[in-house]
């Protein structure tokens, strides 16, 4: 149940409530009342018939058996009136050493009350619809400024920095989204300076970084000098993976599109990658190749970070399936690690976390890349465990298919 909901059945029912105390209240009160009335008449009726009675008046005063409690009133010498079972009023006194009383029904105050009861519940009811009616209206605008929040608060947790509330007013839910703001505002500029300071550093060690692969290269055949090599060379790639982190963090720029066929662009990313032993499977081929319309050089750096990945952290067989616009990457090996997985489902690839620090290698770029050059071309990246063991990612081209003319 929302929140509009809530609150106007909140509002209705203590209109309910309020209308139903009034009620009893004004019913109590008018039923004492009335009956009190009632008796000042009876008692005033009484006298004046007792006093004609007394001159040899015909009166209505009757000598008949009156009920229980009116007569033990009467006997101890005194006038009384009493309601018999709220249908009779009764009026008696002593007159000549006898009883003597008059009687009449209640049933015309009765009917009164009865009438006033049926308009206090109908002005209840009118009262707790209107109530609820204009809760709901209320509960309407603070539920859609609650949502509005709500949107905003998910847009940023998106990714999007540039989601903003824009609340207006003094209450808490203004506030609550001026703060949304300001915090937004606040992470904005902090990834914002730390994205500069991670450019800039990236990009200084780009010269010293490329001396030392060159210096490498110039050392003598050996163990020694290969592992110079190798670590310069990973260094270097660690360099262009920050900077390309960087440029696709900060880019506006809007990818190149151009026609071509799915299985052509695995097949030069899987050749791009350099990884060794790595099989193409291509699902239907007698249908044809399908095309997509997107930025080839994105999509080739995708598959290529993807079979790198897989490689890497994984165990082969690394297979690269193709079935229409959708590619699949799937290695052999333990399969992403719990709570890794659960991250990549909820947030995306996280820089520098890989979940495989017990295997060794990779910094945890390479699906943060590969998730940053999909969202540029409007791909889409999932990532599970497949059945059998080894991780499985696919990557979805299928908004990208190029469609036929006419």
């Amino acid at each position: 149940m929302g929140l509009r909901a809530k609150v106007s059945l909140a509002i209705a029912g203590m209109s309910v409530l309020v209308a139903a105390l009034l009620g009893v209240l004004v019913h109590v009160r008018t039923a004492e009342a009335t009956l009190d009335a009632a008796r000042r008449a009876m008692d005033a009726e009484l006298v004046d018939a007792v006093a004609r009675h007394l001159e040899g008046q015909d009166t209505p005063l009757e000598r008949g058996p009156v009920p229980a409690p009116l007569a033990a009133e009467v006997s101890r010498g005194t006038r009384a009136t009493y309601l018999e079972g709220g249908r009779t009023l009764w009026a008696a006194t002593t007159a000549g050493g006898e009883i003597v009383s008059l009687s009449r029904s209640y049933a015309g105050e009765n009917a009164e009350l009865a009438r006033l009861d049926r308009t206090l519940l109908w002005s209840g009811l009118a009262t707790a619809v209107l109530a609820s009616a204009l809760g709901w209206a209320v509960a309407g605008g603070l539920s859609r400024r609650i949502r509005a929040v709500a949107s905003t608060a998910g847009r940023i947790a998106e990714g999007d920095l540039t989601a903003r509330v824009g609340a207006r007013g003094r209450d808490e839910v203004a506030a609550v989204g001026a703060a949304l703001d300001r915090m937004a505002d606040a992470l904005r500029a902090r990834l914002e300076a730390e994205r500069r300071v991670t450019a800039d550093i990236a990009h200084e060690l780009r010269t010293p970084v490329a001396g030392l692969v060159a210096s490498a290269g110039l050392l003598p055949p050996g163990r020694p000098s290969e592992l110079v090599r190798d670590s310069a060379a990973m260094l270097r790639r660690l360099v262009e993976d920050v900077l390309e982190v960087a440029r696709l963090d900060a880019s506006a720029e809007v990818p190149a599109r151009e026609p071509r066929p799915v299985e052509a662009l695995v097949r030069r990313a899987v050749a791009a990658a350099g990884v060794p032993g790595v099989e193409v499977v291509v699902a239907r081929p007698e249908e044809g190749a399908v095309e997509v319309e997107t930025d080839p050089r994105r999509v080739e750096r995708i598959i290529a970070n993807l079979v790198t990945n897989a490689a890497r952290h994984g165990a082969p067989p690394v297979v690269v399936g193709v079935d229409g616009a959708l590619v699949t990457v799937r290695d052999h090996g333990p399969g992403f690690p719990d709570e890794l997985l659960a991250t990549l489902r909820a947030y995306g690839p996280q820089r520098f976390v890989t979940g495989s620090a017990a295997r060794g290698g990779g910094v945890g770029l390479g699906l943060t890349i590969a998730a940053g050059q999909a969202r540029v071309i409007g791909a889409v990246l999932t990532f599970e465990n497949a059945q059998g063991g080894g991780a499985l990612v696919r990557l979805d081209l299928r908004e990208s298919v190029r469609r036929a003319p006419g």
